[in-house]
């Protein structure tokens, strides 16, 4: 597995055909690290575009600014967001609710179903783990 450690987040390639951003806990998401991480899947993607998995687990905060910096295109062509608390779960509702994903989104709080419905959208079926906030745009950021 091919990956970038950074200071707020690590990316890489799941497996051959998923990507994923896993954001450290505590970390405070704002414009200039929200912009960096969409410039590594960018960049990680090299042209292409691939189901992105963004472990957003006991993130700290998340902006306006930087929540404005995840709806422009970037290189998933769909985002599964996993969570595993209350305050994920609301972050990710806030975010889907308050501006429309660019592509397919959905909150998991389960790692084996996120990939799952990554690699085969068409399983729309609810399964546990599971959040119902599929969201479908017309463009692709984490």
């Amino acid at each position: 597995m091919a990956h970038q450690d950074t200071c707020d987040y690590t990316i890489g390639f799941e497996s051959d055909d998923v990507m994923f951003l896993a954001w450290k806990s505590g970390a405070r998401i704002e414009a200039a690290n929200a912009r960096a991480a969409v410039e590594a899947v960018n960049d990680l993607a090299a042209g292409s575009r691939y189901p992105l998995l963004v472990t957003m687990a006991e993130t700290a905060h998340l902006s306006r600014a930087a929540r404005d910096v995840f709806v422009e295109p970037c290189a998933a062509s769909r985002i599964a967001l996993l969570g595993n608390n209350p305050v994920d779960r609301m972050l990710a509702d806030y975010q889907l609710a308050v501006q429309e994903p660019p592509c397919p989104t959905r909150f998991f709080t389960s790692e084996t179903d996120a990939i799952a419905w990554l690699r085969n959208p068409s399983e729309g079926g609810q399964q546990e783990g599971q959040e119902d906030h599929t969201v479908s745009g017309g463009r692709a950021a984490p």
